[in-house]
């Protein structure tokens, strides 16, 4: 079972480790890594929101500007064919394939 917290735009993805007893959570969406651990579920907001102030101010310290979640672009991978069928889709429709595709993917979701 695993379970999501929302924090500052950051997505933790939170699971439990039965073999540690612990509560572990891994953000989403960066290639940078942050992650903690809690000993209870009372104890994992609390650690999520200190894992992402701790990363906030060692970019600052840093000077290096913190990886923003989903910049709204993103690589897919599709048959040739379903390519071709959206592309001549979203000209019928008068609208690009990235327009297409966000609106397919909106009704998805």
């Amino acid at each position: 079972m695993s379970s999501t917290l929302d924090y500052k735009g950051y997505t933790v993805n939170i699971v439990y480790d039965a073999e540690g007893g612990v509560l572990s959570g891994t953000v989403i969406g960066i290639r940078d890594g942050i992650c903690f651990e809690a000993e209870s579920a009372a104890d994992v907001e609390s650690a999520f929101h200190e894992a992402i102030d701790d990363y906030l101010a060692f970019c600052a310290e840093k000077g290096k500007a913190p990886e923003v979640p989903y910049k709204g672009s993103f690589n897919v991978r599709i048959p040739p064919d379903l390519h071709r069928a959206a592309s001549i889709a979203a000209l019928r429709k008068n609208e690009s394939l990235n327009r297409f595709v966000a609106d397919a993917i909106a009704a998805a979701v």
